[in-house]
């Protein structure tokens, strides 16, 4: 990182008061009479009414609009097992994101644990606050046992946002790039670096999705993912193929797509230009992608290319997903995300970015155009119109799946207020 961008951001965290959130009251306590409402008497009432009926806590507390942001700190962006505590800005930039896009609150909690079981106990016992768990920052594998074990427990939402916010936003960029190149999920020859928390769970939305297992090949650090490689866990397993391919280089010959979710540079030219015609490639390692764009363009004319970085077109970030897919799911007080869930997210993301871009969004980027395209598969982070798209497809996801405990979105308690 440049010195000066370094300073400015320990400057950005420290300026006014430490840290980016704060705890704000949403009822007046200026008067004896509120003081009486908000603690002691009056605070028994609502006590009462949610030990008689715990679905009461959605109308009378914070839960009904509160996710927690969980991190053990064992996989924090690209830092590594940087440990808990040094994980919180990241949790706190998380809670600026839920609270900046979809007006959720966040409580953000790191778990000091030293294992999966110990980090489950904990979240499981202190679920009850919480209206939907945001895991983040887990390393792989354990992971996915951990997100299995607290959806399990758990009736609220629990939503690993390194495996399932990619996917989603990786899925949906994925979609739209076909169709401009004129190719189908389910014809389409997939490699995908980095067998991780995101290319496991991306690999598996795609399936879902209508791809062909036959057609994937899944790359990690000892290469391709075949019947004689060793020491795979269970979740690389899924993706084991009986194929001669053996390296990266190998696996890209013919290749539809390439997504990378590892580590800088390990792409060159001469493996694109190995690819089929019209390919696409998602370089999503951030900073520094697999390949650099102007390196991938210029040796594939015929490419569409998308990164995780905002400085170059069709981003793919997470933030087009998560803050939405859990006002969707709160909205409806679901009690799990459910796949269906996902999917639907995917679809409103993709028919998003077919709509004309309004003057506001052009204006928030110093763009004269945009227009679905190869330069534009998915929409822009900044774009208003997903939180009208996207918490609605989720929130009918979720009622058709049988998992919303109420039967239409409701911002409101519903009763007369005095």
């Amino acid at each position: 990182m440049p010195e000066a961008l370094r300073r400015a951001a320990l400057d950005y965290h420290l300026q006014t008061r430490p840290g980016k959130i704060e705890v704000v009251s949403t009822k007046p306590c200026e008067t004896q009479r509120e003081l009486g409402l908000a603690y002691t008497p009056g605070v028994a009432a609502p006590v009462r009414e949610i030990a008689n009926d715990p679905d009461a806590a959605y109308l009378y507390t914070a839960k009904s609009n509160l996710v927690a942001v969980i991190t053990d700190g064992t996989a924090v962006l690209g830092l590594g097992n940087v440990g808990a505590l040094a994980g919180k800005p990241v949790m706190e930039g998380k809670g600026v994101l839920f609270k900046r896009f979809a007006d959720i609150d966040v409580f953000d909690i790191e778990v000091d644990s030293k294992s999966p079981e110990h980090f489950i106990d904990v979240v499981t016992a202190i679920s009850p606050t919480f209206g939907g768990i945001n895991l983040e920052d887990i390393a792989a594998p354990h992971c996915f046992e951990i997100e299995a074990a607290l959806s399990s427990r758990l009736d609220i939402p629990v939503f690993h946002d390194d495996q399932h916010g990619t996917a989603i936003i990786v899925a949906a960029g994925l979609l739209n790039a076909l169709e401009i190149q004129g190719k189908e999920l389910a014809d389409a020859r997939i490699v995908c670096l980095g067998a991780g928390a995101a290319g496991i769970a991306s690999m598996r939305l795609l399936l879902a999705l209508g791809a062909d297992r036959e057609n994937m090949l899944l790359v990690d650090r000892q290469g391709v993912l075949h019947g004689g490689s060793e020491n795979l866990n269970p979740y690389k397993s899924e993706f084991i193929c009986e194929c001669p391919e053996r390296t990266l280089r190998d696996s890209m010959a013919g290749a539809d797509v390439f997504i990378g979710v590892s580590s800088a540079n390990l792409v060159d030219e001469s493996m694109l230009q190995v690819m089929e015609d019209r390919p696409i490639v998602f370089a999503l390692s951030n900073p520094d992608p697999e390949i650099h764009p102007a390196r991938a363009h210029a040796a594939r004319a015929d490419l569409v290319m998308a990164t995780g970085r905002t400085d170059f077109p069709n981003q793919v970030n997470n933030v087009l997903g998560f803050p939405y897919i859990f006002r969707g799911a709160l909205d409806v007080r679901a009690r799990h995300i459910t796949r269906s869930m996902h999917i639907a997210a995917v679809h409103a993301l993709c028919a998003l970015t077919h709509e004309p871009v309004p003057r506001e969004v052009l204006d928030a980027y110093h763009l004269d155009h945009l227009a679905f395209g190869k330069d534009y598969i998915i929409p822009k982070p900044l774009d208003p119109r997903l939180c009208d798209r996207i918490p609605p497809a989720v929130a009918r996801a979720a009622i058709e799946a049988g998992v919303a405990r109420l039967p239409y979105p409701a911002h409101y308690p519903p009763y007369e207020t005095e």
